[in-house]
């Protein structure tokens, strides 16, 4: 192929992105122009009555009975709408924690894992200590670590804290994680507390979501969710193949997320939650399956990865964002998408390939969960996403590994250590776990964001991004 011919090729490309950003710009703006354009006319023909004219005029329209059932309506339906809407609930700050450095442990390039990653000093151990007393440990050391640092930064009373979310998929203990927690910083007695676990690494958006909807009920009060996963009693000292997959990926790690629905809690927030959407594929047999905890023949216990997990993942994803897409996408998009439904369904274009709308134009930053580098390509690849737009799920993978529902918010910190979040911006957290289900939260910047003290990255964001060998 020439090189004239590649340039024409390319230059049709850029005139059909300049075409379809025309088109957003025009659909997106229209209601504006014509609100513009009604007031402009309305303006002009209210200047050419005089104003007694006008008096009179209503006058004659209104008596006082009339007038008084006029503003009676008002401020009934003023205040029915006030007291029944949704209450906003704000992200006042996170914590991620940042285990010891003699914790990091190196791996293959190919994982798209750096050799900084950490795993729990028991898995150091010759021989191995996988026992309950170094779980509880490791727990200990990830969720305390997170949640001192996020009240030192916020300088909130624990005991102001109305609710309690805690998620980790293999570690439950008796007493609960929540209970720990609750021991340890003396939440208050009345304190709503909620322990999830065996959801996955997508139980961190669940978490949310549950907090989210505890505010909703509560009044003028905090909200604590704690996300993490434990490393030392589901380490697979196995030989099966799909089941050592998890100990090349999964690494230690944790966060601490502070949300407040008081409304002078606003002006120091962080973020404001815009969106929480769930998806459950839980009722297909392979979905199910396709991560699943048991043990092998030598009666050792690990997660089995199913070589259809990409391909489930993909259908959980679909459906997520069929969902997600009407509440997010500008009208344009969803003009686009449905022009395209009606012809494949009704005009036998069942050839044409189904549109897929374009998520850059709703979102300004992409956390992907960082499950893995074929996680990471799929989404990439299936949302049509420039290199930079997973940057942060890349970086996340190669510095801390999987750390499971957390690995969101470790992404959301590459990205504020970079100074790139700014007032306005919309950000998506998207993640997969066990079940199979594919959760999204959606983030609205309620400023200029800066990173927070004791940031994640603090030390390092300056070597990054680098070359992960792909």
């Amino acid at each position: 192929m020439d090189s004239e011919s590649v340039t024409g090729g390319s230059k049709q490309i850029q005139t059909r992105n300049y075409i379809k950003l025309g088109y957003h710009h025009l659909i997106t703006h229209f209601l504006k122009l014509l609100f513009v354009s009604l007031m402009v006319i309305l303006l002009t023909n209210v200047s050419l009555l005089r104003l007694n004219q006008l008096w009179l005029h209503l006058q004659l329209q209104f008596n006082q009975i009339g007038f008084i059932f006029l503003i009676t309506v008002t401020l009934f339906g003023s205040i029915v709408f006030f007291m029944s809407r949704p209450r906003s609930v704000y992200l006042l700050d996170y914590s991620c924690y940042l285990p010891p450095s003699d914790l990091k442990r190196k791996i293959l390039i190919r994982s798209g894992l750096g050799e900084e990653t950490y795993l729990p000093e028991s898995i150091h151990c010759i021989p191995p200590r996988p026992t309950m007393a170094a779980a509880r440990e490791e727990a200990e050391q990830v969720i305390f670590g997170a949640l001192d640092n996020l009240f030192e930064n916020t300088k909130i009373n624990p005991r102001e804290i109305g609710v309690l979310v805690v998620n980790c998929s293999l570690f439950n203990p008796t007493p609960s994680l929540s209970a720990m927690i609750v021991n340890k910083y003396k939440l208050r007695g009345n304190v709503k507390s909620f322990n999830l676990g065996g959801m996955g690494c997508s139980a961190g958006v669940i978490a949310i979501d549950l907090a989210g909807d505890m505010l909703q009920i509560l009044r003028n009060t905090f909200a604590l969710v704690v996300s993490t996963e434990n490393i030392t009693q589901n380490w697979y000292f196995g030989n099966n193949k799909a089941m050592l997959i998890p100990n090349c990926l999964f690494r230690v790690g944790g966060s601490a997320i502070l949300l407040s629905n008081k409304p002078m809690d606003r002006k120091r927030s962080k973020y404001k939650l815009v969106h929480t959407v769930r998806t459950h594929k839980g009722s297909d047999e392979k979905a199910f399956n396709c991560v699943y905890q048991e043990q092998d023949e030598a009666l050792k216990t690990g997660v089995s990865l199913s070589k259809d997990l990409m391909a489930i993942a993909g259908e959980a994803l679909k459906t997520n964002i069929t969902t997600l897409g009407p509440l997010v996408l500008p009208i344009s998009e969803q003009i686009l998408f449905f022009a395209t439904f009606v012809a494949r369904r009704f005009f036998n274009a069942k050839k044409k390939k189904p549109y897929i709308p374009d998520f850059k134009l709703a979102f300004d930053h992409f956390c992907i969960h960082a499950g893995g580098r074929a996680v990471i390509d799929e989404l990439e690849k299936s949302l049509k996403l420039s290199p930079k737009h997973v940057e942060a799920s890349r970086m996340t993978l190669h510095r801390f590994g999987n750390t499971s529902s957390s690995s969101i918010w470790y992404e959301l910190a590459y990205t504020e250590a970079k100074g790139r979040v700014r007032k306005g911006n919309r950000v998506w957290q998207i993640a997969f776990g066990s079940g199979f289900k594919c959760n999204s939260a959606v983030w609205v910047a309620l400023r200029d964001i800066k990173p927070s003290v004791n940031n994640p990255w603090e030390h390092c964001i300056h070597r990054y991004p680098v070359n992960v060998g792909l």
